[in-house]
């Protein structure tokens, strides 16, 4: 990658902040649309989003000094929540109330919103601009337990409340598009899109900036919320982030990088209304207006659900192995 923030450093900050935070009480002046940690962590207790199956057996060889023996195990496939993403409009009101403060205004990253003026041609009256911030998800632990109820669990890759996109601090990327103005998934009409051209275009994912002509401000938002998982979870792209990326190894097969439509990841909404269910963009007709899903102050929170499939180690070799595990590649 072209840079990553310190690590260490910001998530110590952000959990100071979040620590004092939650020994508050919320400000008066919150907005509607403000979601808490608390209410954050609630929402991964959701079967739906889990989706635990048992797909199949893992079959290993375990040798001692008195001889090698045949052990299996059993194959499971479920998701796990990973990333908090915010999609929100002016810069430094993150509606994830105690994060706001992670990514406050600075002299390369002011203001947002969007472009209305009627005086503008049809094309930039719905110009629109998101901040993303996305962070670990707080709720992992208590999911673990949650999710540990029903057998074996894969284990993820993301660390609780470590910022692994802030867009303030990727000002130069997300605010001009460069250098991903100029790659081919920007300029040829149909690479790396994410709705159905023709139908329900959401938009292009590239280049992977906070800007977007969409009429439909929940589609802008989603759009900015795939952008920023798409960069996060890929090794060496041209943004400041921190990666979330998991290697595959013996009886641990780790969902592969997002990617528009594929259902390795899935989207789960938080607010300005927050759901139970996970889903797939776009996940309803061309013809449905989304309308209760539109936030007004153009402030939205999702949560990023990554696919596991994983079966208990049980030997020194895994020899072979049944039911879905296949990986798509770079």
């Amino acid at each position: 990658m072209i840079g990553t923030y310190p690590p260490r450093w910001l998530t110590a900050v952000l959990v100071a902040g979040v620590l004092a935070l939650l020994g508050s009480h919320a400000p008066q002046s919150a907005r509607a649309t403000s979601i808490t940690t608390p209410e954050i962590v609630e929402s991964a207790l959701s079967t739906e989003c889990l989706d635990y199956s048992v797909i199949g057996i893992c079959v290993w060889l375990h040798c001692t000094t008195f001889g090698c023996s045949i052990r299996t195990s059993v194959k499971v496939r479920h998701y796990i929540p990973e990333l908090v993403v915010s999609s929100y409009e002016n810069t430094g009101e993150n509606p994830w109330r105690e994060i706001a403060m992670v990514s406050p205004p600075t002299g390369d990253a002011l203001a947002g919103g969007q472009s209305t003026s009627e005086a503008q041609s049809d094309m930039q009256e719905h110009l629109r601009f998101k901040n993303v911030d996305a962070i670990g998800h707080p709720g992992v632990e208590l999911f673990n337990q949650f999710a540990s109820a029903l057998g074996y669990t894969c284990s993820g890759a993301a660390q609780a409340f470590q910022p692994y996109f802030i867009s303030t601090l990727d000002a130069l990327a997300w605010r001009s598009g460069i250098p991903e103005s100029a790659y081919p998934e920007a300029l040829i009409p149909g690479r790396r899109e994410l709705g159905k051209m023709g139908t329900d275009l959401w938009g292009n994912i590239y280049p992977r900036s906070g800007f977007i002509n969409q009429v439909h401000d929940y589609k802008s938002a989603a759009l900015m919320a795939q952008r920023s998982a798409d960069i996060v979870t890929r090794e060496g792209q041209p943004h400041v982030y921190q990666p979330l990326v998991s290697s595959e190894r013996d009886g641990y097969w780790p969902p592969g990088p997002v990617e528009e439509g594929d259902d390795d990841h899935r989207w789960q909404h938080l607010t300005p209304k927050t759901s139970r269910s996970c889903v797939v963009w776009p996940d309803r007709s061309p013809a449905d207006t989304y309308a209760d899903r539109l936030d007004e102050a153009g402030d939205y929170v999702f949560a990023l659900w990554g696919r596991y499939r994983c079966c208990q180690r049980r030997g020194q070799e895994l020899l072979y192995h049944t039911g879905d595990y296949a990986r798509r590649s770079l």
